[in-house]
């Protein structure tokens, strides 16, 4: 029977993309499961690769220096094709790697072992492989460590998935939030690339609880994220930070840019009739901040748009004032 799931590729994708993980930071937890492939084994390699669309990007990796590679020539690559695990004993011997950059040179590669990494609804996303830099046969028993270690990479994402969502708003956390804020602060630092922050609490949300109950109140929480979810870009960031405080990240957006984003945010809220007896509807208040020199901290970078949301709230609610770019004070 036909494994539909291994050949589509864009669903494959955003299986990956759904993880929020390429290009994050070293974390312990898969550190820990390349290490023990390479002490069990007896390899000087191990790594957690993961296949994005031109690149297998390393989550975790031990004796291996590079961080990524091209796809083209990753062994993993053909490793996410199939349900079983993948052996080369011998990549010299082998006329799909026998001239691969990564065998003729560094890091060497003569051996591998590699096993998939399938996703709860069945799509290979990565790879938990050993390397060698010598022939080597690797035994039943051994692959059956590595297949058990890897299911333990993926029980590792799902368990990071869960963590960095918010459980009523399905937003990613204030932690997770920041910590892609950080990563457009990097940007910025190292290609001056435009980004911009939206902060916006609903109005008079004590009003709601206090009036109509705190299950009303999870409604209208869970209502306005999926009302800011079907309106934001593909590649916006949208996090709750806290009560009825969310965040938007707008990347490659400066301030006038996101000014527009935040009057669209604003005005479908507004429009929102939430299923209530009676309905209710809520509005919203926007400050905004482009990132800047005076911003290179997510600290900083919040404060700022932090106070033009108070000057939004202070000017009569349901309305965006952006913050100007040269200092923390709203136009």
């Amino acid at each position: 029977m036909l494994d539909t799931k291994l050949n589509d590729e864009a669903a494959r994708l955003a299986a990956l993309g759904r993880y929020e993980i390429l290009d994050t930071p070293p974390e312990p937890a898969f550190d820990r499961i390349t290490q023990l492939v390479r002490s069990i084994l007896g390899v000087p390699m191990s790594v957690v690769s993961l296949i994005d669309g031109d690149r297998q990007w390393f989550k975790s990796r031990t004796g291996i220096d590079a961080t990524e590679t091209p796809r083209d020539i990753a062994f993993c690559n053909h490793t996410i094709r199939d349900r079983v695990p993948m052996v080369v004993p011998d990549a010299c011997s082998d006329q799909r790697f026998s001239s691969n950059p990564l065998v003729t040179g560094d890091p060497n590669i003569r051996s591998y072992a590699g096993v998939p990494l399938a996703t709860p609804d069945g799509y290979n996303v990565g790879t938990l492989c050993a390397i060698d830099t010598v022939p080597r046969e690797f035994d039943p028993g051994q692959i059956a460590i590595l297949e058990n270690l890897g299911a333990l990479v993926v029980e590792q994402l799902e368990l990071r998935r869960i963590a960095e969502r918010d459980h009523l708003s399905g937003a990613l956390t204030r932690r997770a939030f920041v910590a892609e804020m950080d990563k457009h602060i990097a940007l910025f630092r190292r290609y001056a690339r435009p980004a911009s922050l939206l902060l916006f609490d609903i109005d008079h949300f004590k009003r709601v609880n206090d009036t109509h109950g705190h299950p009303a109140g999870d409604v209208v929480i869970r209502e306005v994220a999926a009302c800011c979810d079907r309106t934001k870009r593909p590649n916006d960031i949208l996090g709750r930070l806290g009560g009825e405080e969310f965040g938007v990240l707008l990347p490659e957006s400066n301030a006038a840019q996101a000014g527009a984003a935040a009057q669209r945010f604003c005005d479908a809220i507004a429009a929102l009739e939430i299923v209530h007896m009676p309905p209710l509807r809520v509005t919203a208040s926007f400050g905004i901040a482009e990132i800047g020199p005076d911003r290179i901290s997510s600290d900083a970078w919040i404060a700022a748009a932090d106070v033009a949301l108070y000057s939004a709230k202070h000017g009569g609610r349901n309305r965006v004032v952006i913050a100007k770019t040269d200092a923390a004070q709203p136009d």
